[in-house]
Order: C-alpha cells, then structure tokens, then sequence
C-alpha cells in the first residue's frame, strides 16, 4: 500500500508562518520535508498525535519554546541554530514560542513515514521486514542537539530547497539514514506506547487543518472536512479529537482565536473587522468568545491588560 506521505503534492499547510519550500514528487516518497520562517511570537499550536514521527530542526534563528500535554505544565527550552525537536507521541501535545532577537525564526519540519521507518527498525534487529518488524517507540527529544542529525538534514534541507530537481536516490538514502539513526539512538527502552486508536494520518490532518485555516470567516462544514479525509462525518470527528484532543467545532475556534491574537498584536485594524475576517459577524459575540477563550476583551487583550 502506498504511504499517506507520497501524497505530500496534495497538502497545503496550516502550520503559522510563511511556508519557505515543500516537498512534492517522486523523490519525496514516505518523506514530507517543509521549510518555514516562524512568526515572532505565537501563542498556542496544536500539534496532533500522528503515526509517523516528526522532527523540528531549527536551520536559523533563536527562540523560547514552551509544550506540554494539553492541560499539562508548560516546559520551556531556549533553542538555535542545530537544536531539534523530536516528537512521536500517541497524545497531541501545544507549542508557544517567542523568538529571541530579531533574526529569522527559520525550521525545518520533517515527517517520516511508516514504512521507512519499519524498515529501519527491522533493520536494526537484523530481521527482514516481511518477517515482521518489531514495535517500535521512539523517545521524546526537546531542544536537542545531534552532530549527525544535523549533517543528514542539512543535505536533505539543501536538496529541498537548492535543487529544482531533486535525486531521488540521495533523498531516499537520506531518509534511510535519518530513520536508521533514529532507531538506534533514540529508540526507548521502555514498552511501546499505544499509537491512538481511529486517529488520522498526518497527510490527512495537515489537509483538513489547512481547510478550517483557509475558511476562519465561514461556519464550519463538517460535511466537507469529512470528505477532504475520506471518511463519514462521525468517523471523522471521533478520528480528529483523537489526533488533537478538540472536536473540530472547538479546533476551529482555537485557529480563531489565535488568528484575532495575532491581528490585535500586529495591526491597527479595528476590532469589528477582525471580528468579521475571523467568522464574527456580531461585535458582541466575537467579544464574548475572545473573553471566554483569552481571558480578556479584545480591546484589553490589545491594550496589554491581558
């Protein structure tokens, strides 16, 4: 069966930020590779719990980072330049960042798919991959730094973004390389953790995010969410609180707020408008959710009392 990830083509992206270079095509099988420059703050992302692991490789730049489990403690970690993130949690977790001088807050953001990453895990035990390759979970890393990580990412970053057309054996050699080395540096110990159960495929919650983050003015239609995913309305919605830990009704409001958040902060456009842009048509409904969900009046939120 092919991986979700060789449809990389077909994903927009909702991550905030402006989107430097993507991975599309043939070289890219069982890999999505995105280069972004970060905004200089941003208060709440939701990273959904996926089956393929993610890493986060700061390619420029300095910020504070903050996660936790949703509902959980805020952990920070101040990263630069070669610092990287790995996350393969079966839990959606939050980010907040801000950056720390007034460089470019540049990332890396790579995904690498299941079958790779069996390969490399039968690879490890010395057992070929139709004999069936051993459960695998990899450690959380916050604000790591990996000499030989670093130099494997540099060349695929490279490729990413210098190369209109990229080798497809060197990238393939480089996702071997990176899964193998995840592996067997940081493959846990422990028992394997139980991957979420009906929860959605990074392919297919990066499109329906990018579908809730291009229509914040409209209502939402649940209909068409299920359809960008394949699935019936209420296998969808199950599927999407497992992957973020929100109905989609409460995700949208989430992307809502943080869109009003960022506009208050960085422009001088009246309240009312915003409102409208992100799907308000009432002042005094925008005013009571944005309370509700900040804590503080959108006027106050932009004064600094929040």
């Amino acid at each position: 069966m092919t991986s979700p990830l060789s449809s990389a083509e077909a994903l927009d992206e909702s991550v905030p930020g402006e989107l430097v270079a993507s991975s599309k095509g043939r070289p890219w099988k069982d890999v999505l590779a995105q280069v972004f420059i970060r905004r200089p703050v941003q208060e709440s992302l939701i990273i959904p719990a996926v089956p393929e692991p993610l890493i986060v490789w700061v390619v420029a730049g300095a910020a504070r980072v903050e996660e936790r489990e949703l509902g959980g403690e805020w952990l920070a970690n101040e990263v630069r330049q070669g610092d990287f993130f790995l996350t393969a949690s079966p839990r959606p977790c939050e980010l907040r960042w801000k950056t720390l001088d007034t460089s470019p807050f540049q990332v890396l953001h790579l995904y690498l798919g299941l079958p790779v990453m069996l390969r490399a895990a039968a690879d490890a035990v010395g057992a070929g991959v139709g004999a069936g390759a051993p459960a695998l979970q990899l450690r959380e890393v916050s604000g790591g730094s990996d000499s030989v990580l670093s130099a494997l990412l540099g060349l695929l970053r490279d490729e990413l973004v210098q190369r209109r057309a990229p080798s497809t054996m060197l990238v393939q050699g480089l996702a071997s390389s990176l899964a193998v080395h995840l592996v067997r540096t940081y493959a846990s110990e422990s028992q394997p953790r139980a991957a979420p159960h009906g929860g959605l495929p990074a392919f297919k919650i990066h499109r329906t995010m990018s579908a809730m983050q291009s229509r914040l003015d409209q209502d939402l239609d649940l209909g068409r969410l299920a359809r960008e995913a394949g699935l019936s309305d209420a296998h969808f919605s199950r599927a999407f609180k497992r992957s973020t830990g929100f109905t989609p009704s409460q995700y949208l409001t989430r992307l809502r707020m943080e869109q009003a958040r960022r506009l208050l902060r960085e422009t001088q456009r009246p309240v009312i408008d915003i409102g409208l842009e992100v799907g308000y048509a009432s002042p005094s409904h925008f005013a009571q959710v944005f309370r509700r969900e900040v804590g503080a009046l959108p006027s106050e939120y932009r004064g600094g009392i929040a």
